[in-house]
């Protein structure tokens, strides 16, 4: 892992990479984790699925600076959908996905 220092406004900030980022947030529980890999050596598609998805809407919730409770209230959502969707242990409807979406569209967190 490569991680660099810089110093803005006598604040010495740290930078990493996206791959760096992700693993520390993996580590830290804050992503899902990808499953495990299975005897041929590939990873279980729908479970896959689920955990790019959270993993996707977690980051561009992150980059908007929202709350699932902010994200759920502007979906129109309940926040316990938010939560298993980001858990990456339910498969979101292509409607939920769909909310999800544009409200971190319209907030600035595009893909």
């Amino acid at each position: 892992m490569t991680i660099q220092t810089i110093k803005v406004d006598d604040k010495e900030l740290v930078v990493l990479t996206r791959e760096a980022f992700e693993e520390l947030m993996e580590k830290a529980g804050v992503l899902p984790a990808y499953p495990v890999v299975d005897e041929q050596g590939g990873y279980p598609a729908k479970e896959t699925l689920n955990v790019s998805i959270a993993r996707s809407i977690i980051s561009r919730r992150i980059r908007a600076g929202l709350t699932q409770k902010e994200l759920a209230r502007r979906a129109g959502v309940r926040l316990e959908t938010v939560c298993r969707v980001e858990g990456g242990k339910q498969k979101p409807s292509r409607e939920t996905i769909l909310r999800l979406d544009r409200v971190l569209n319209a907030a600035g967190a595009r893909e």
